[in-house]
């Protein structure tokens, strides 16, 4: 069949994306692979997708002074949390490789669009939230090859994966470190709850994990876990700003965790009390529009106590809201709009 003016057009289209992807993952795992003891390699990974979409994913890989374990951190999946991007910037500047033992992968703004773009959770690019697009499509959207490029390249490497957030622009949050109790996945779940206890942070939370294997994990570090790693992600900051306490939060549990693995010495001293919950009730908005509330993140609430209401655009009330649960507020939306079916609040059940 004689080609087409058209059909040569695809064809040279369908190469470029191929010759793309494949020198991009040949440039991950050669780097990984040739980057040399107690060395730093700090390398940019480029995606374009159908609609010119361009972005970058900055990588770094830091290779210890003798073999050991594969610690992979992300920060900044979601652009607008700030905190866990200075604290990895902190960490650049102060690790010793040659104090290192094993290999720490980090991204210190895995999401460039959203960064740049002062968006949330989304990047402006494309309109598709990285933290829901796991595991990815390699012919997808820029984000959704971000998304199948760290499923396909860096989560296979890692031993231990930690994906580090904070409150975006509206919400506001209590610190904790979370992981995933995966039954069919016993001992990597153990390392997770151990790493969890040793992060620093004082509060830990237990997420069931109830996804079938042919399902998509959708948040990058369930992807981890659906893919047999140990994972688990940290939460401090609030509502889009920088806090000193915050970053160090961040930027201590990531030195805890390589202490906890053998592979950083830290002095760091660990809260000598811990508050676990092991489940977690999620309050949807039910109408769109203004919310009030007096309650903080932190804050403990007991069921069916009233924790807010929604006004309309003329201060009308629509809805009051209650508490489907007693517990603590481990995140909640903390400023006025709100829109319908999204996430108004997170309550934290304590261990028993």
């Amino acid at each position: 069949m004689r080609l087409t003016y058209v059909h040569k057009s695809i064809l040279k289209i369908v190469i470029l994306l191929f010759c793309f992807t494949a020198s991009a993952q040949v440039s991950f795992t050669e780097k990984y692979q040739s980057t040399q003891l107690s060395s730093v390699e700090k390398f940019t990974i480029d995606f374009r997708d159908s609609l010119d979409n361009e972005i970058s994913l900055p990588v770094v890989i830091i290779r210890g002074k003798e073999a050991g374990p594969t610690l992979t951190v992300l920060a900044g999946v979601h652009g607008y949390e700030y905190p866990p991007i200075i604290a990895v910037q902190e960490i650049l500047k102060e690790i010793v490789p040659e104090q290192l033992s094993g290999t720490l992968i980090l991204s210190p703004v895995t999401n460039t669009g959203a960064f740049y773009g002062r968006a949330l959770f989304i990047n402006p690019a494309d309109g598709v939230n990285l933290n829901r697009s796991f595991p990815g499509d390699s012919q997808g959207t820029v984000t959704q090859q971000i998304a199948h490029y760290i499923t396909t390249n860096i989560i296979p490497v890692s031993d231990v994966f930690l994906d580090i957030h904070g409150g975006d622009a509206s919400e506001d949050l209590v610190p904790f470190v979370c992981y995933y109790n995966h039954e069919g996945k016993s001992a990597q779940t153990a390392l997770a709850a151990v790493l969890s206890e040793r992060s620093g942070f004082p509060n830990v939370v237990s997420y069931p994990y109830t996804l079938k294997d042919s399902e998509p994990a959708k948040y990058v570090f369930k992807q981890a876990v659906q893919d047999g790693k140990v994972g688990l992600s940290f939460e401090a900051g609030l509502l889009g700003n920088v806090q000193e306490g915050a970053v160090a939060l961040n930027k201590n549990g990531i030195y805890n965790v390589m202490r906890e693995l053998g592979m950083y010495e830290t002095d760091l001293v660990l809260p000598t009390v811990l508050n676990r919950y092991n489940d977690q009730v999620y309050v949807r908005v039910p109408q769109q529009g203004i919310f009030y509330s007096n309650l903080r993140a932190g804050d403990r609430v007991d069921k069916d106590q009233e924790i807010g209401y929604i006004t309309d655009e003329f201060g009308e009330k629509l809805e009051k809201i209650k508490a489907p649960a007693s517990g603590l507020i481990l995140y909640k939306i903390g400023t006025p709009p709100v829109k319908t079916g999204e996430t108004l609040m997170c309550i934290g059940i304590p261990e028993e």
